[in-house]
């Protein structure tokens, strides 16, 4: 096992550590265990791409700590993540008599994690839950900050809760079996770290993006090991929401829409916010917020990394339509995150379809 990084998650009562190394899954029951010393059941869910890859390690690794392991399985993909599946969950950990000491363990991509993790919110009102982020995607963004979800056919990720896994463990040795359009995808959360709060990163991340894609063991565990810093700062300070997490949402508002209005799978969630990024690193520039030597830098940074730049037609009223079905909609007004400069970023509220529209195809 490689050096493990930590990041620490200050929420009080709800803290939690991130570990970041090579070799964590094969510790994964051991660590676990130091975390949770009384659970004795876990439901492992995953899927059967990645129980293949990965599923019988972590079993044993589990097993050899004392645990019963029981695992779920659900199809691959997000069109999967539904109240339906969900359901499904519920109903298996029903019948295998899973009680409010045993913990799930959410093995796999966002998907699993989200699903994984609004599963454990809600059964018997909450049992302890682990993230094993096997996508680069979910390393970086959705297994930090118990944003738990599934989603609607009227929007991405509409029923959900907040609800913190007891330990997270990214293993990067996972990502070496990732299809390039799955780092692609997670670099794009990468990079927004850098747009939204640090320039420098921006930088860094101009500066080695051949090495991010070759997943040199280097520059991906210190582009994992920021970008984990950087969402655990912006958790700590705001867990629900309500003001500086909000700029965690760059791109999201046309990447949501984006989703919702291809189908949920057609791009991947990091393809959306790519081309969701640089449409709001356009609309800065149209509001006088940024120059447009930075609107083509987010441009270029996002198309470097490989990401689509264009958002597909959808047709601007349509666009508009289902970004006023986002949550993050309050009284009819659309939010955006819009930058001030390469580096900083600002939740901008009630912006007009007039200024949005030449934007939309």
């Amino acid at each position: 096992m490689t050096e493990i990084s930590r990041v620490q998650v200050a929420l009080g009562a709800r803290s939690y550590t991130i570990h970041i190394g090579e070799g964590l899954l094969a510790a994964a029951g051991a660590t676990i265990s130091t975390v949770l010393p009384r659970c004795r059941r876990i439901v492992l869910l995953t899927n059967p791409t990645v129980d293949a890859l990965y599923g019988g390690r972590v079993s044993a690794s589990l097993q050899a700590a004392g645990m019963i392991v029981d695992v779920i399985m659900i199809p691959d993909g997000e069109r999967f993540k539904t109240w339906e599946t969900l359901d499904q969950i519920l109903t298996q950990m029903l019948t295998l008599g899973i009680d409010r000491s045993s913990a799930l363990v959410a093995l796999g991509g966002g998907v699993i994690g989200d699903i994984g993790g609004f599963a454990a919110a809600i059964y018997q009102r909450g049992i302890a839950f682990v993230q094993i982020p096997t996508t680069l995607l979910a390393q970086v963004d959705s297994s930090v900050g118990g944003k738990v979800a599934v989603n609607h056919p009227l929007g991405k990720n509409m029923l959900g809760a907040f609800y913190q896994p007891k330990v997270v463990l990214i293993d990067l040795a996972v990502l070496r079996s990732l299809p390039a359009r799955e780092i692609t995808a997670g670099l794009a959360e990468v990079i927004k770290y850098g747009f939204i709060g640090e320039s420098d990163f921006v930088t860094w991340l101009e500066e080695n993006t051949d090495k991010l894609h070759a997943l040199d063991p280097a520059a991906i565990a210190l582009a994992v090991r920021k970008s984990c810093e950087a969402k655990a700062e912006i958790v700590a300070a705001d867990e629900t929401e309500t003001g500086a997490r909000a700029l965690l949402n760059f791109g999201h508002t046309f990447a949501h829409a984006i989703e919702s209005g291809l189908g949920f799978g057609v791009w991947l969630h990091g393809e959306a916010v790519g081309a969701g990024m640089v449409a709001a690193a356009e609309l800065s520039h149209r509001l006088g917020r940024i120059s447009q030597v930075d609107a083509t830098r987010v441009r270029a940074l996002v198309s470097r990394i490989g990401c689509p730049v264009d958002l597909p037609p959808l047709r601007a009223v349509r666009y508009w339509e289902l970004m006023q079905m986002d949550k993050k909609t309050e009284n009819e007004k659309v939010t955006f995150i819009l930058l001030n400069k390469i580096g900083s970023a600002e939740v901008v509220r009630a912006v007009a379809f007039a200024d949005v529209a030449p934007l939309l195809k």
